[in-house]
């Protein structure tokens, strides 16, 4: 069950200019967003332990964006 829903990556795609969109099209983009965003949060979390704390900052996720 896709956590992002299709509508808005979507959305997402017709903001970068396509005019149509298939369903399978956003299905596998938003497969990709959701497999990035993990990524991401893992890192963010590794941070943030590193730094003793149990709360995920702005700076964690940004940080996490550039490695």
């Amino acid at each position: 069950m896709p956590i992002i829903p299709l509508a808005s990556v979507d959305k997402l795609i017709r903001k970068g200019g396509a005019e149509r969109v298939s369903e399978d099209a956003a299905r596998l983009l938003g497969e990709h967003l959701e497999a990035l965003a993990t990524e991401i949060a893992r890192e963010a979390i590794s941070l943030a332990e590193h730094a003793k704390r149990k709360t995920i900052k702005k700076e964690d996720i940004n940080l996490a964006c550039k490695v």
